[in-house]
């Protein structure tokens, strides 16, 4: 098996873990960028702790990349413009969220990607708060592994619209702060974690989801008491912070 793809599955079996409550059955979907114009992305349908190599497919940046410059495709023109974006057409049919996870690497220029719906992390963006309780942070460590702020998109359409409105969040972000998330939080959908390497993309996983726990204990307890942005800033800055996102995969 190809090397990236080898680390891609394994990626794919961690976030798959039943005991995580990540994701469950044919949810969610990882994909990392091949360096040469094209990425493998989970198959649609193939379940993330089960999956192998036959679960991916090869596709092209330069082909998704093309399908976002219309306004607007039918069902029928994503399942067609999909199958036309594969570098083996033998291979199956990606994942509606492809165009995401294109854009991920069109735009932020990550490296690893994996999106998953968290039992934690969804009964807040399923709220009627939505997003709204991750937009400071509480503790360091969430500072230290996601960063001082996620990026954010309304419940849209999952396919081909989410990736219009996605696209203008990243570059929003990006054009705000000179650097791309590591988290993306789609309400009432779930969590996109971008990284430099799987290891990264799990730990902001794992972090996310601690910090989805951490909110629904504090409204238990009369409410989050959010870091001041000066308090959060110092941890963003410092330097034994990057010592520990360095030991970490994070940077």
């Amino acid at each position: 098996m190809d090397a990236i793809l080898e680390e891609l599955v394994k990626l794919s079996h961690e976030l798959g873990r039943e005991e995580r409550q990540l994701a469950i059955l044919g949810e969610g979907n990882t994909s990392v960028d091949c360096g040469d114009g094209t990425f493998w992305v989970k198959a649609s349908g193939s379940q993330l702790g089960t999956i192998d190599e036959k679960g991916f497919s090869r596709v092209s940046l330069e082909a998704v990349g093309d399908m976002l410059k219309a306004d607007y495709l039918t069902d029928e023109q994503v399942a067609e413009g999909l199958q036309h974006a594969l570098v083996d057409k033998s291979q199956r049919k990606p994942s509606v969220e492809t165009f995401v996870h294109a854009l991920c690497y069109l735009e932020a220029h990550v490296k690893w990607v994996g999106h998953t719906h968290p039992i934690a992390i969804n009964q807040i963006l399923c709220s009627k708060l939505g997003a709204e309780p991750f937009r400071r942070p509480l503790f360091p460590d969430g500072i230290v592994v996601c960063g001082l702020e996620p990026a954010i998109v309304p419940y849209v359409d999952p396919g081909f619209s989410l990736g219009h409105v996605v696209q203008n969040e990243l570059r929003r972000f990006l054009d705000k702060n000179g650097y791309p998330p590591k988290m993306l939080l789609m309400v009432n959908h779930g969590l996109v974690a971008l990284g430099r390497s799987p290891r990264e993309v799990l730990n902001i996983f794992m972090m996310a989801d601690k910090w989805a726990r951490v909110i629904q204990g504090a409204y238990l307890f009369g409410g989050p008491e959010f870091m001041t942005p000066a308090d959060a800033e110092r941890i963003d800055s410092r330097l034994d912070e990057h010592y520990r996102q360095r030991e970490l995969g994070q940077r």
